[in-house]
Formats: structure tokens, sequence, C-alpha cells
């Protein structure tokens, strides 16, 4: 696991949804939880809402113990960047499409604000 100090952060909104596999992968759910604002919304689990990225880091943290995040085959979409907001969507493997709301904060890194992964 990485420490907080050691821990990557997105410097582009592009950057957040390979951290997110990287975070995955690695295990590392408190940095799957740097990646969103604290009070962020995520559309999981099916037909609910999780708030904070502490309750959203579980919620995945259960999610993946059942299985892996689809890295291979996914496709990063354009991002839509406006001012201090931009729009990351991922193409799954398995057709899936996610979409996500990024904020550019206060110390110039990104954090998504809003996650629907379509899961």
């Amino acid at each position: 696991m990485t420490t907080d100090e050691a821990r990557e952060t997105a410097a582009t909104p592009a950057d957040i949804p390979r951290l997110f596999v990287q975070f995955v992968q690695a295990g590392d759910y408190a940095g799957l939880a740097s990646l969103y604002e604290p009070d962020a919304v995520l559309a999981l689990p099916p037909g609910e809402q999780t708030r904070g990225n502490t309750a959203i880091a579980e919620v995945f943290r259960q999610v993946f113990t059942e299985r892996t995040p689809g890295g291979e085959g996914s496709q990063l979409q354009p991002v839509l960047l406006s001012g201090d907001l931009a729009l990351t969507s991922t193409r799954m493997s398995d057709g899936r499409v996610t979409a996500e709301i990024a904020r550019r904060q206060p110390d110039g890194s990104w954090r998504w604000a809003i996650d629907n992964p379509s899961m």
C-alpha cells in the first residue's frame, strides 16, 4: 500500500481513470478514495447513491472482491473540459460506458465529484 505522501494525484482529468485502475489493482482503497471529492456521489449499488469518498471506497472494495475492473480492452473517451469541470468517460470492453464529472481542486489536481459507472 502507498502512503498518502507518496500517492500520485491526478494532474489532469484523464489521469483519474488510469489511477483508479492502478489503485484497485494494488488494493489501495484509500488511494481510490483520494480520487473523489469528500462529498462525491457514486451511482452504486445499482439503483442507489453512495455519498462521500470513504463510503465510495468501501462500495468499490466490496465490488472488486468479486471481480477486477475491466482494464484490458477499455478505452478512455476524449475528455470534455470546461474551465474547472471535466466530463470523463470510459468505454468498457463489454460495451458499457461510464460517465464521471471531475472538478479541478484548489491545489490544481483533479477529483471526481459525480460517478456513474454503469455497472
